[in-house]
């Protein structure tokens, strides 16, 4: 139980239902969704929906999204890939023929056909019992009516102020007179309204082969893309089987690739015979432990997540005990790992995660994301719909498993995480921020099981991970602890920003209590009833 004494948030908790996520007005209108009826399907879809336009930055409409389900009427987990392939022009010799030596992270070239609404759509098609337009009206109510803008968003809005002015459309959209929306003012987004409004209305139909794809394929034209109808038209969600492994008594479910899930179920599987348990908690030997586990597992992705439509990604061999002893092996206790080398891809961290629990012990662990921070930087002329950059995570190296080619899907740094007990779930959760999700899904999960935590405060504990070849800390990890790791090797690095930003929900089925948790790194909230 947390001292009162210290600055802090309780657990929430609550019997019937709970949502958790990054914005106040997403996740009320998740619980409302609830309240009327639905279930963790829909008030899933409409927090994510509205998530949508509360945090335009993170998520939108123009993004892909994730999801890890588990039915309660099955009784088991069930995973739907809702990324967006390349264009079919696309290739490396045609990014390199426009001038190109790597695959540009912003602008019309970054951008994939977006999946957000189609996997909304076949997730409610399957799992939820409301209509899209039901579970759309709370997100058309915030873009139309207009929502406050909260302090995390608004400082985000105004770093990247000038960014935003490059483009007219999205300048238009997003900023008045060119500046950005301060916090605590009313923001408002008509043209994104009618979007969802057309959507709500006609169905995923309107977005992938009617009057929005021809919009945003010729938008794309106009500024030299690569898209085409036929890109949208094709579009397809996918059903899949989820991945596991085994921690400390429970089953931890990931999503295969193209996503990364892989890369913290690796972590896991080294960290197991570690001892965390026994370590002092942000001590050297804990940050340590975690910090080269991270960067092996990160060396892996590098080599082999990508589509699997694509390549032969060796799974099984890679979530095997035998790969992790030798995994295990590779690191030095007392020494940091001069190999592998870190990742070369890019650490921005901009997404937005959310679960849901409801009275029937449904569960939603879903993530939405526009890849960086307002994505490519576009707004699609008047559909008002900002664009991911989701293809700035291929690569142009040639035989590289991740290299872009037609109809190509990106690997994916988004996942969303379920724990379970036996056959039911325990935890749902999920940490957004880029290449740290499988560090920051390894470190909350630790927190709660070897240490005891509360959800709170695993997800509240200060954080620590590896990017561009540094160790790099959030404040409050010691100076003792950060002078001993570079004692180890380590280059040591406090991190400009906090890192990630984590929802989570603990089921306690013996006394039928649900323990919610949202981080403070965010402007978000768990609330239940």
């Amino acid at each position: 139980m947390r001292d009162n004494h210290y600055p802090g948030r309780s657990v929430v908790m609550s019997t019937r239902g709970m949502v958790a996520t990054s914005q106040p007005m997403a996740t009320t209108a998740g619980l409302e969704v609830l309240r009327r009826g639905g279930n963790a399907m829909d008030a899933a879809v409409a927090a994510g929906a509205t998530l949508c336009v509360t945090e335009p930055q993170s998520t939108g409409i123009g993004g892909d999204c994730f999801m890890l389900y588990h039915d309660a009427a099955t009784g088991r987990p069930y995973g739907l890939n809702g990324s967006g392939r390349s264009p079919a022009q696309a290739s490396a010799a045609a990014i390199r023929e426009r001038g190109h030596t790597q695959m540009p992270e912003y602008g019309i070239l970054s951008v994939t056909v977006p999946g957000a609404v189609h996997a909304w759509h076949t997730a409610l098609a399957r799992f939820g019992s409301m209509s899209l337009r039901e579970v759309l009206a709370p997100a058309i109510a915030c873009a139309e009516e207009g929502y406050a803008v909260t302090e995390v968003v608004a400082r985000g809005w105004k770093l990247n102020e000038a960014f935003l002015a490059g483009a007219p459309d999205t300048a238009r959209a997003l900023l008045a007179d060119g500046r950005a929306p301060q916090a605590g003012t009313r923001h408002r987004q008509p043209r994104l309204a009618r979007s969802l409004k057309r959507i709500a209305e006609g169905g995923p139909e309107v977005f992938y082969q009617g009057e929005i794809a021809e919009q945003i394929v010729h938008f794309s034209e106009a500024n030299g893309g690569l898209l085409a109808v036929e890109d949208f038209a094709e579009h397809r969600s996918e059903w899949v089987e989820p991945i596991a492994t085994d921690y400390r008594g429970l089953r931890v479910f990931e999503l295969p690739p193209n996503a990364q899930g892989i890369v913290a179920l690796m972590m896991l599987n080294v960290l197991a015979d570690t001892g965390l348990d026994r370590m002092t908690h942000l001590g050297v030997d804990h940050v340590h432990a975690l910090v080269e586990a991270f960067r092996l597992a990160l060396a892996e992705r590098d080599r082999f997540v990508c589509d699997p439509d694509f390549e032969n990604i060796p799974v099984a061999e890679l979530l095997s005990p035998d790969f992790a002893v030798r995994q295990r092996r590779r690191m030095d206790p007392k020494q940091a790992l001069t190999h592998p080398l870190p990742s070369g891809l890019s650490g921005q961290r901009d997404t937005v995660y959310l679960t849901v629990v409801d009275e029937q012990r449904n569960a939603a662990s879903f993530i939405n994301s526009l890849y960086h921070p307002w994505g490519s930087g576009l707004v699609a002329g008047e559909t008002g719909i900002l664009l991911q950059n989701r293809g700035g995570g291929f690569v142009l190296e040639e035989g590289h498993f991740n290299r872009i080619a037609p109809r190509k899907r990106p690997m994916h740094t988004i996942i969303p995480a379920l724990a379970y007990g036996g056959a039911q779930p325990v935890f749902s959760f999920g940490v957004m921020g880029g290449n740290y999700q499988p560090m920051g899904h390894a470190y909350v999960l630790s927190n709660w099981l070897d240490f005891g935590m509360n959800p709170q405060e695993a997800v509240d504990a200060p954080r620590f991970g590896h990017d561009d070849g540094a160790l790099v800390v959030e404040r409050g990890v010691s100076a003792d602890t950060r002078r001993e790791l570079g004692n180890r090797g380590h280059r040591v690095v406090e991190s400009e920003k906090p890192l990630g930003g984590a929802q989570c929900i603990y089921i306690d089925w013996a006394q039928g209590v649900l323990q919610g948790a949202s981080d403070p790194r965010k402007d978000g909230c768990a609330l239940g009833y």
